[in-house]
């Protein structure tokens, strides 16, 4: 219980927390405004849960696209649960829980039935409109969830797993097994359909590496000074990150230097040109962009690590 209560005290906690309801409202708005009233399947939960739907709807039974979704998304959650972690499992639970009910919230807002103009099935008028629509907020919304180790719960569970034990990466990931659930949509729609949502479905892939790289990307940055010293404290202590030092040879004059390298934020980034700006410390800088780090990065690792850091250097 002290666990829980301490986690609940936390900024991370919070912040976290509005980010996966921000993301799934978008997910939401993506899937039941631009795929709903076409009945357009995506390679996503939410279009095997609209074959589901349609095709239970054949046999007499009528049961929302919502609640089919809520239902698939619990037996991917426990796997997800034994699988991939607790902190993935938990996050992806609550997104999971939320994604059906936030879909009614969007039908009791705005019924995507005000929004179709008469004679046309699709909301923008345009079944690649919409397609394009969709794939744009979903997108957006799996990679905002994936940096945080969440996920919108259905397919994107299934795309987390073959990525961790599959080495792939998650667009490509989100690609093949979204085409197998496109092919389902041969059962309820014309051979036409079927490609547009292939098409939208490899979209969707590659809009998410896009996405994710993006918000991901940090900045490997070299720096030759010989106020080395002075940089690397401000790194470490003010910026909180670790850096390498290595000793370089200039090639014209051969002259030894010391090397710093660093990867940070944008903003911190840009913190290190202005404290060397600010400072007139003299040095030759190179930044180029890095798409994924693994290792000792989060803050809650880094900061545990820093005390200790410090008092490595203060020894010399």
């Amino acid at each position: 219980m002290e666990e829980v209560t301490s986690v609940l005290k936390t900024w991370k906690f919070w912040k976290e927390l509005f980010i996966m309801i921000f993301a799934m409202v978008l997910a939401a708005m993506a899937i039941y405004y631009f795929l709903l009233p076409s009945k357009l399947v995506i390679g996503a939960l939410s279009g095997f849960a609209i074959v589901l739907s349609e095709l239970l709807s054949f046999a007499g039974i009528t049961i929302k696209v919502s609640t089919v979704i809520l239902l698939l998304n619990i037996v991917l959650l426990v796997v997800a649960w034994l699988t991939l972690g607790r902190e993935f499992g938990a996050k992806t639970v609550f997104t999971a829980l939320i994604h059906g009910p936030l879909m009614d919230v969007c039908a009791a807002v705005k019924p995507y039935e005000e929004l179709i103009e008469p004679g046309q099935v699709t909301v923008m008028g345009d079944i690649w409109m919409d397609l394009l629509c969709f794939v744009l907020l979903l997108s957006i919304s799996q990679a905002i969830l994936f940096n945080i180790n969440a996920s919108t719960g259905g397919l994107d569970i299934v795309a987390k797993l073959m990525q961790v034990y599959g080495h792939m990466d998650i667009g490509t990931a989100l690609t093949v097994a979204g085409a197998f659930i496109c092919c389902t949509a041969f059962a309820i729609n014309p051979f036409r359909m079927v490609i547009i949502g292939l098409i939208g479905t490899w979209i969707n892939g590659v809009a998410v590496d896009y996405f994710t790289s993006t918000l991901n990307r940090r900045k490997r940055v070299c720096i030759i000074t010989d106020e080395y010293e002075r940089v690397r404290r401000y790194i470490i202590e003010e910026l909180v990150r670790g850096c390498s030092l290595y000793e370089v040879t200039g090639g014209y004059a051969g002259d030894k230097h010391t090397e710093i390298q660093a990867l940070l934020t944008k903003e911190e980034y840009s913190k290190v040109l202005n404290f060397i700006k600010d400072n007139h410390i003299q040095s030759f800088i190179t930044g180029s962009n890095v798409s994924e780090v693994y290792g000792l990065w989060l803050s809650h690792e880094k900061e545990g690590r820093l005390g200790g850091i410090l008092r490595k250097f203060e020894k010399r």
